[in-house]
């Protein structure tokens, strides 16, 4: 095939000054290594080099397949604009732009999605793509394409793989990215042809990453080999409704769910539940009937969504997983994540308020997903823009995407605005099989296996082929981890489990392993014009199931939760690992999407997302997660709404700015009085108390009492929980003699014993985040529960109360403080204990100590913590360095899109050297939005570089 695209200005894009062959990658390799020892020559030379990837923003390129010619618009930090006639011509020309800034991201990710990344990397990634070839996430995004999508996406997503292809065409690795340099020292790897799954298969690794409580599921089975039912209880505490409220008040469902709340013609109302102890919970049930004139029995979820989710042997006395599940937590642990924190940790805020609350009377609309950082960062922003909306050419939006993916994700059209954050519903069950021969014990009956063969390209080695064995639950992951072999050995099941032999395999069920019509749904909620249009076009998006929030400039206000949900049987609540020879724990169907909770045009004027639960339980007839965050974000997002309302206050684009910007800890404002009131002995103890006198709660960057606090807040977390977790929760290198099982209080020397954590440090347990505020603001009432003991160690008092553990925390974060920080408080500061880096997810995390230094940036010193509004999250198991991040912010005013707002946590350019790399940064780090320029009077005015691509 000819090359297809031609360049008649500006920087050339086609074979001049292309490097070939091996010798001349290790020449590039050296040059950047004598630029970073300040060489001049090599200096002059390795920037040429690396500007030889840089993509072309001015003059004409020719683009065969175009049906007119297309312009991009790029601003002064390299975001682009594209304008065109046609919706083929405007995703073409996206997969083109997209890929001259991100081809190597988009590479990653494709090679990651479909378990390939041993093809880029060699045989370190061969543990990784036997996992993700089992999960076959690649095989279900061909099967959505072949079976599920509209013809309308195919095209669409044939035009943008048209696109990428184009500008791949005559380049060599090292003409696009300065990592296919570094890469050619070891491989001879050379980028391949984009396809339209690639893109779609991207959909199942940000599921992934956004998949509920499976890490839930498996830390409750954990904690059985050391906590008994009631410990576990306490540590997994029912969802505050009365105080932290959920997200749907005014809200409504489908007539079915009616009949259940109110009772049906023929039916009566579901009695709720009690609350769950120790993993029991109400069963209530209600018929309903009428609406369509189906009827049925919904379970009543009323006291039970963490009642049983405080489980440790949980549903009927059945399924409970020993430390052997450990095994499965390392593979997960060692997996890249896709966007988030491989699903721990996951948060983002977003909020609407509605006209009659805001200075222009317009709905203003507020989005910042929490996400793991990278470099470049995961969202990429752009404008796709018809010249004229018509039939052939439907699309006028701008907003945040993917690179890989086409149209926009998060964003705004000329008529509506929306936003996203996680759910958190449950969506994926693990479940423990019986495995017999070549089959799987099912309702009594042997199952034979569907099986796959798998061959794993391996750079620089040999190829190695896996079998991939799948249950009618799904793939056995157990398969991909040799102690995963022995999951189960020492499950809790009932005298009905069939016998233990070498012990049960571990099977995953997981909404995202079936076909389904999410980028059918990406596409439709970019051109819709209404709320009518929204819900529609949310209800095909299937998965991940996110809380999608909504505005438009006819002064309306929404928010909606789509997904494909499951639905279980009353003895199955989701929240433990499950028997799979158990017909009772197989998947009923789904929740129909009609009978999902939304809410228009709420009477309070705003709605507030941010991971809280959707709806109160006693108002809602179907179980959607066990495992909700617990509100912490949210209530402080609707306190500072309601302060600013209260007596006809009005809301400005700057005041949602500053709300994203809120640094206020809920768990100090908790503490901090019994805190004061500790009489420590210790005078350098004192002064380091005495940082709290005043303090506002407030954690900004400079804050030396957030600083200590935060250190106090640690220290109390390992003191009467961490030191008590099993080692597989613990983080790695955490060596301690710790107490015998099912106790939590002192217990002689000679009982210890000495065990070491597992768990990377970043995932490890107490992670610190609002379900630990939620469990420490119980136990404050109980200040004589055995959780606050804890034993004396070398000078270190011993505690047996709350107060005796908490001048023991003051102590130790002093004196942990004076090692990271030195002695003098007055050079303390939140920011120089909470770090931000920015990381290559690759070759900046892998790579030679060169390569890293090239491609990484940072640190940055940042204020906010964990569960705040400004959530820069840390892990209080792992340290105090940042772990996620709100991954952009944006607010949209509908009363002038014009007038709207947004930034990115780096910037436009996956390219190194290029100047938009991490343009944005300082500026995201100190709370600044830049303008959104969206009407074509406003892009034109903020336009630096213009390109033409030409037919």
């Amino acid at each position: 095939m000819p090359p297809n695209t031609t360049a008649s200005t500006g920087q050339q894009p086609g074979k001049s000054g292309r490097r070939k062959g091996r010798k001349a990658r290790l020449i590039v390799l050296v040059l950047v290594l004598a630029l970073i020892g300040g060489v001049a020559y090599g200096s002059y030379w390795s920037i040429s080099t690396v500007r030889a990837s840089f993509p072309q923003t001015k003059g004409t390129l020719t683009l065969k397949g175009l049906s007119g010619p297309v312009e991009v618009k790029r601003d002064n930090y390299g975001i682009p604009q594209i304008y065109a006639s046609s919706d083929a011509d405007l995703f073409m020309a996206q997969g083109y732009v997209q890929a001259q800034d991100r081809f190597y991201e988009m590479d990653v990710r494709r090679h990651m999605a479909s378990g390939r990344l041993s093809e880029m990397f060699g045989k370190s990634q061969v543990d990784n793509d036997e996992f993700l070839r089992t999960l076959g996430w690649d095989r279900v995004a061909k099967q959505e394409y072949d079976t599920k999508l509209s013809a309308t996406t195919k095209k669409y997503l044939q035009a943008y793989a048209e696109g990428v292809n184009s500008y791949l065409q005559g380049k060599d690795g090292e003409d696009i990215s300065l990592e296919y340099a570094a890469l050619g020292f070891t491989n001879d790897y050379k980028p391949q042809a984009w396809t339209p799954v690639d893109s779609i298969s991207w959909l199942k690794a940000m599921a992934w990453d956004l998949r509920g409580n499976m890490q839930d599921e498996i830390d409750r089975a954990l904690l059985t080999s050391r906590l008994g039912p009631k410990q576990i209880a306490d540590l997994y505490p029912q969802y505050p409704y009365s105080r932290n409220k959920a997200i749907v008040q005014e809200g409504q469902y489908s007539e079915l769910a009616g009949a259940f709340q109110q009772g049906g013609t023929n039916g009566t109302s579901g009695t709720n539940g009690t609350s769950g102890t120790n993993g029991t919970g109400g069963t209530s049930t209600g018929t309903a009937s009428g609406g369509s004139g189906t009827s049925g029995t919904a379970s009543g979820t009323s006291g039970t969504a963490s009642g049983t989710s405080g489980t440790a042997s949980g549903a009927s006395g059945t399924a409970g997983l020993d430390s052997q599940l450990g095994g499965l937590t390392r593979v997960l642990d060692d997996l890249p994540p896709a966007v988030g924190v491989n699903g721990d940790g996951i948060g983002s805020n977003s909020w609407v308020v509605g006209g009659k609350h805001t200075i222009s009377g317009k709905p203003l609309l507020a989005n910042d997903p929490h996400l793991s950082p990278s470099l470049p960062s995961v969202w990429y922003q752009m404008g796709l823009h018809c010249r004229s909306v018509s039939s052939t050419c439907q699309y006028d939006v701008s907003g945040y995407t993917f690179a890989g993916m086409p149209g926009v994700i998060i964003g705004h059209n000329q008529n509506i605005a929306w936003g996203m954050t996680n759910s958190g519903v449950d969506v994926t069950d693990l479940y423990l099989e019986k495995i017999t021969g070549d089959g799987y014990l099912y309702d009594g009956k042997i199952k034979p296996f569907v099986t796959r063969e798998e061959t794993i390209k391996v750079a620089g080695g040999e190829s190695k082929k896996i079998v991939v064995r799948e249950t009618n639950n799904g793939p056995l992951l157990s398969d991909r981890d040799e102690e995963l072999v022995k999951v189960g050995r020492k499950a809790t099941v009932d005298t009905a489990a069939p016998d233990r032999g070498d012990g049960y395999g571990v099977a995953l069920r997981w909404t995202a392993l079936q076909p389904g019509t999410t980028m059918d749904a990406v596409f439709a909620m970019d051109k819709a014009k209404n709320w009518t249009d929204f819900r529609k076009a949310a209800s095909q998006f299937e998965v991940p199931s996110q809380n999608l929030i909504y505005a438009d400039n006819e002064n309306h206000i929404g928010y909606t939760l789509p997904g494909k949900i499951p639905l279980r049987e009353e003895s199955d609540n989701g929240s433990i690992p499950a028997p799979g020879w158990d017909p009772e724990y197989r998947w009923t169907g789904y929740i129909p999407q009609d009978a999902l909770p939304y809410e228009y045009d709420p009477e309070r004027g705003y709605i507030v997302t941010a991971n809280q639960a959707v709806i109160d339980p006693d108002k809602y007839p179907y179980t959607l997660t066990a495992d909700w965050g617990y509100g912490a974000r949210s209530q402080r997002i609707t306190d500072l709404i309601q302060s600013k309302i209260k007596d006809g206050g009005k809301i400005s684009t700057d005041d949602m700015r500053q709300m994203q910007l809120d640094n206020s800890s809920e768990i100090a404002r908790l503490l901090v009085p019994t805190l004061l009131k500790i009489d420590p002995e210790n005078k350098d103890v004192r002064e380091a108390q005495k940082l709290l006198e005043g303090w506002d709660y407030t954690q900004d960057a400079d804050s030396a009492a957030a600083a200590y606090f935060n250190a106090v807040w640690r220290n109390v977390l390992k003191l009467a929980f961490g030191n008590k977790l099993p080692k597989e929760l613990r983080p790695k290198g955490q060596c301690l003699w710790v107490e015998p099982v099912n106790t939590t209080g002192p217990a002689d020397e000679a009982e210890k014993v000495r065990e070491c954590g597992q768990r990377d440090p970043d995932k490890a347990q107490p992670d610190g985040g609002d379900r630990w505020f939620e469990v420490v603001r119980k136990l404050m009432d109980q200040p004589d529960s055995e959780w606050w003991s804890t034993p004396k160690v070398g000078t270190r008092p011993a505690a047996h109360n709350r107060d005796q553990l908490f001048k023991r925390a003051m102590i130790d974060a002093r004196w942990e403080l004076t090692a990271k920080l030195g002695k003098d408080i007055d050079s303390w500061s939140w920011g120089r204990l909470h770090r931000l880096f920015l990381k290559n997810q690759t070759l900046g995390t892998a790579g030679p100590e060169f390569i890293q230094y090239a491609l990484n940036r940072g640190p940055w010193e940042l204020g906010g913590g964990e569960a705040t509004v400004n959530a820069t999250g840390w892990n209080a198991a792992g340290g105090y360095g940042v772990v996620w991040v709100p991954s952009m912010r944006m607010v949209v005013n509908l009363g002038d899109l014009d007038k709207s707002k947004w930034i990115n946590l780096t910037g436009a350019s996956g390219h190194a050297y290029s100047a938009h790399y991490v343009d944005q940064t300082d500026k995201w780090a100190d709370g600044e939005l830049l303008p959104w320029a969206f009407s074509d009077q406003a892009v034109e005015k903020s336009t630096s570089d213009k390109l033409v691509l030409k037919p």
